[in-house]
């Protein structure tokens, strides 16, 4: 006699990706996790496609000063693409129902724009490269006081809104929300250490690629541990290991989801 496979729908195949929102939470942790994906992949992406489709003038394959250097590549539509995506999920960010919305939406605001003026107003060209015609040097500097002002707006986060209390006052701080808030407050420290090490690159000439990478991918881990990632990670192994032992169940679940639209 055969056992019949778990009732998915009490199984890890109908286990939720994304924590419960509370009910002050006005935006979702999907939203959150697309912010921080973007800070994780793009400096992968653009080293990538900058390969693939090499530039006349410019080594194949090797890493140029900055990432915002990417723009003279073949990576041009990913670095602009991702940068306009960027402002769109921080354009549309709501926050919290409680007394920091307002700061929750200015801030996000603040950096939406902050990511057009990087991604609209370019950097000076890489090597022998030429700018475009339309170029001047107050584009720089716009692009320069575009990245400052994006990157100061993500460790505004990290250090005066993530890390607030969920609870009333006076009740205990849970122990996980205490984890996550010295990593809030880790991921500023070290966003404001990378922004002072590419700034000194304007007295020694050294590339700020790494220090902007680096920056990126704090900023998105903050944001991606805003958005329990952790649990999203979770559920998809739950989903893997399930679907694993019942490839039949993982057709049969595909196929209603088709049908359903």
């Amino acid at each position: 006699m055969t056992s019949n496979p778990p009732n998915a729908a009490s199984g890890p195949a109908r286990e939720s990706l994304f924590v419960a929102k509370k009910d002050d939470d006005l935006s979702s942790h999907l939203h959150r996790q697309l912010i921080g994906g973007v800070g994780v992949i793009l400096p992968f992406l653009l080293l990538i496609i900058a390969g693939w489709r090499p530039t006349e003038g410019l080594p194949r394959w090797e890493i140029l000063d900055s990432i915002s250097a990417y723009y003279y590549t073949g990576a041009v539509a990913a670095l602009v693409g991702t940068l306009v995506a960027l402002a769109a999920f921080l354009v549309t960010y709501r926050g919290y129902r409680n007394e920091y919305q307002e700061r929750d939406r200015i801030a996000a605001i603040v950096a939406s724009a902050a990511a057009i003026g990087v991604a609209f107003f370019p950097t000076t060209a890489p090597g022998e490269l030429p700018e475009p015609s339309w170029w001047t040097p107050q584009t720089r500097t716009i692009h320069y006081v575009s990245a400052v002002v994006l990157f100061s707006a993500f460790t505004f986060f990290c250090f005066f809104l993530f890390p607030k209390r969920d609870v009333k006052k006076g009740e205990p701080q849970p122990f996980d929300k205490k984890v996550r808030n010295a990593f809030y407050y880790f991921c500023g420290v070290a966003m404001l250490l990378c922004m002072i090490w590419a700034g000194s690159a304007y007295f020694t000439g050294a590339s700020i690629f790494w220090p902007e990478a680096i920056a990126l991918w704090f900023f998105a881990l903050s944001w991606l541990v805003k958005g329990h990632i952790d649990w999203t990670l979770g559920a998809l192994g739950s989903r893997t290991r399930y679907y694993g032992r019942h490839p039949g169940q993982f057709v049969g679940d595909v196929w209603k989801a088709i049908v359903r639209g």
